[in-house]
């Protein structure tokens, strides 16, 4: 119940701060261009989208990831499961719950490289849309 709570709190705080963000228009005083944040979100959501339908897809000719404790057994999981992995992956947070084995590994390796250069790759293309408006 108690936890309930606190999803709802930070859920409804959180909807506020964007409200307020939103209503106050302070996204226009600042440097970042909406436009290029918004599509690189797009753009990371089909990544990690796709690359859990290849998790998926190598899950059903075999085992894929490990879970990372002693028992170090192979894990069987849903398409929910696969899509937090390749969320954790391309986020580079890697929590360590799950290892990938196999094809996966390598997969999984690209998807981090991508999570790294495709946001370097928006923030240099807003840096040069910054630099060529100041020389005008």
């Amino acid at each position: 119940m108690v936890t309930m709570i606190l999803v709802g709190l930070t859920l409804l705080l959180l909807g506020a701060t964007l409200v307020s963000y939103l209503r106050h228009k302070r996204f226009q005083e600042s440097r970042v261009h909406m436009g290029l944040l918004i599509h690189m979100f797009f753009v990371l959501t089909a990544i990690t989208i796709g690359f859990t339908f290849i998790y998926y897809i190598l899950h059903l000719q075999g085992p894929i990831l490990r879970v990372n404790d002693p028992t170090d057994d192979y894990w069987d999981p849903s398409f929910m499961d696969l899509l937090y992995f390749s969320g954790v992956t391309i986020l580079s947070v890697g929590y360590g719950d799950f290892v990938p084995i196999g094809a996966a590994r390598f997969f999984a390796l690209l998807q981090a490289t991508l999570g790294l250069l495709v946001p370097s790759a928006f923030f240099m293309t807003m840096l040069g849309e910054k630099i060529q408006e100041k020389h005008k």
